[in-house]
C-alpha cells in the first residue's frame, strides 16, 4: 500500500493520454483472460492482477478491482494445480509476494488466515538448501526469493527466509580483487550466451546480475538481516568495473575473463539506469553518502545519453522506453533534481509515439533480439504481442499510472528500484 506523497510527474493533456493509454491496456488484457487459459505467474495472470489494482487506484468505481480481484483468484488456483519453479517472476512465489502486497486491498488482513504461510514454508525450506545449485538473480534466483521475503516481512517466516537467501548468497560469492560477485555459470544461459561465455560471466544487469542482488542485500541489511560486510564489497566490485572514458556507457554489459567488455544499451534489465536506481536503493537503504553520490552522477550521466545511443527500440518496461521514464520518474520523486523529470517526461512521451495503432496489446509490441542481442543484428529480430509485467502492455501501463496518477508506485519493489527516501 502506498505510504508517501507521491506526486504525478504528468498533467493536464499528458495525464488524460497516459490514463486513457492505460485503460485501452485494460480492456486488452481482460479480452485474452477471457479467451482460454493463462499461466498463473507475475508474467501472465498475477502481473496483470496488479495493473489492474493500480488501475482501480487511479481511476475508482470502474471495476477495475473486481477484475483484479478475479485474476488474483485465477492466478491462486492455477499455482495450486502446477508443478512450478521456486522463481520470482515465473513461479509460484511471484504470486506469493502478489498476495502479501494486496493484503489490506483486495485480500482481508486477517492475522489468524494467513493464505501464504504454506509457500512460506516452502520457500523457508527451498533456501535452506546448501550447497545452492540455483541462480543468484532476481528474476529466478535467490535475489527474487529475498525480495518475496522482504514483502512477507513482519508475518511468519519471512525472516528466515530473508536469513536464508543472505545466506546462501554468502556462500555462493565469488571473491575478485575488487571485490564479491557472482558468476552466472552457462547451464543458466540460453545456448547462444553459452557458446560465447563458456566458462561463464559476470552479470551486470539489475534483473539477471550483480546489481540487483546488491540493491536486495542493502534492503536486507535495513530490515535488520546483517549483510553489511558482504554489500560493501559487492558494491566495491560493481563500481570497480566501470568501462574507459569514451565508451556509449559507463558499465559494461557483462564482465567476462576472456573477453573484452562492451557498452550497453540504457534500460533496467542491462545497463547504467538500471545500475543507477540500484546503488541508490543500496545508499538510502544503508545511509551511505558516498553510494548516493556514485548513483546520482551515473543518473545524471544517463539523463544525458542521446536517445540515439540508447538503444531503446520498443516501449516494455524491461529494456524499453517505459522502463527509462519510471525509473527517472522514481530518481525525481526521491531527489527533486529536474533534470530526471525531463528525461522521464522525453521517455514517456517516446513510449506513447512507439505504439502501433492496430497492433499488438493495445497497440503495443514488444522487441526479442536475434542472436547478436541488438536490433539489426546478425540473425532474426522479433516482434511479439507481449502483455507482461516485464517487457509487455501490463509493465507499461503500470508506468503510466505512476507516471499520471498520485498513488504510489508500490509495485515496483518487484523490479529493485523503490528508492527509499532520505533520512
Amino acid at each position: 500500500m502506498p505510504e508517501r506523497s507521491w506526486r504525478p510527474i504528468l498533467q493536464d493533456l499528458a495525464a488524460e493520454q497516459a490514463l486513457t493509454v492505460a485503460e485501452e491496456i485494460a480492456a486488452a488484457l481482460l479480452a485474452l483472460s477471457a479467451a482460454g487459459p493463462r499461466y498463473f505467474a507475475l508474467a501472465d495472470l498475477a502481473g496483470w492482477s496488479l495493473f489492474l489494482a493500480h488501475l482501480d487506484r487511479a481511476l475508482p468505481g470502474r471495476g477495475y478491482l473486481d477484475r483484479a480481484s478475479e485474476l488474483l483468484e485465477r492466478s491462486v488456483v492455477e499455482m495450486s494445480q502446477t508443478h512450478s519453479p521456486h522463481g520470482l517472476y515465473a513461479g509460484f512465489p511471484g504470486v506469493a509476494w502478489l498476495v502479501e502486497y494486496l493484503k489490506g486491498w483486495i485480500l482481508d488482513d486477517d492475522e489468524e488466515d494467513d493464505p501464504g504461510a504454506e509457500i512460506a514454508v516452502s520457500v523457508r525450506d527451498h533456501l535452506a538448501l546448501t550447497p545452492w545449485k540455483g541462480d543468484h538473480d532476481l528474476l529466478t534466483g535467490l535475489a527474487g526469493l529475498g525480495v518475496y521475503a522482504l514483502e512477507r516481512l513482519p508475518r511468519g517466516l519471512g525472516r528466515e527466509c530473508l536469513e536464508n537467501a543472505v545466506a546462501r548468497l554468502a556462500e555462493t560469492a565469488e571473491r575478485r580483487p575488487e571485490g564479491v560477485t557472482w558468476r552466472t555459470s552457462p547451464e543458466a544461459m540460453i545456448p547462444e550466451t553459452a557458446k560465447r561465455f563458456p566458462q561463464g560471466n559476470f552479470d551486470m544487469g539489475v534483473a539477471h546480475g550483480v546489481p540487483g542482488v546488491v540493491a536486495m542485500l542493502a534492503l536486507a541489511n535495513a530490515a535488520g538481516v546483517g549483510s553489511r560486510p558482504l554489500l560493501d564489497e559487492a558494491v566495491a566490485w560493481v563500481l570497480a568495473q566501470k568501462l574507459a572514458p569514451g565508451e556509449r556507457s559507463i558499465f559494461p554489459h557483462v564482465v567476462a575473463p576472456d573477453r573484452a567488455p562492451t557498452s550497453s544499451r540504457l534500460a533496467w534489465c542491462y545497463g547504467d539506469l538500471g545500475i543507477a536506481a540500484a546503488l541508490l536503493v543500496a545508499a538510502r537503504a544503508t545511509a551511505e553518502p558516498a553510494w548516493e553520490r556514485e548513483a546520482l552522477e551515473i543518473a545524471r550521466t544517463c539523463a544525458r545519453r542521446p536517445e540515439e545511443t540508447a538503444g531503446v527500440v520498443d516501449a516494455g518496461f524491461c529494456h524499453g522506453a517505459a522502463g527509462n521514464a519510471h525509473i527517472f520518474n522514481r530518481l525525481f520523486q526521491a531527489t527533486g533534481d529536474l533534470q530526471f523529470a525531463e528525461a522521464s517526461r522525453f521517455w514517456f512521451a517516446r513510449t506513447l509515439a512507439l505504439r502501433r495503432p492496430g497492433e499488438g496489446v493495445a497497440g503495443f509490441v514488444s522487441w526479442e533480439p536475434g542472436d547478436s542481442g541488438a536490433p539489426g543484428g546478425k540473425g532474426s529480430d522479433k516482434w511479439l504481442d507481449d502483455p507482461s509485467l516485464i517487457g509487455g502492455a501490463a509493465g507499461i501501463g503500470l508506468a503510466l499510472l505512476a507516471a499520471a496518477s498520485p498513488v504510489e508506485p508500490g509495485w515496483d519493489r518487484l523490479f529493485l528500484v523503490s528508492i527509499p527516501p532520505q533520512d
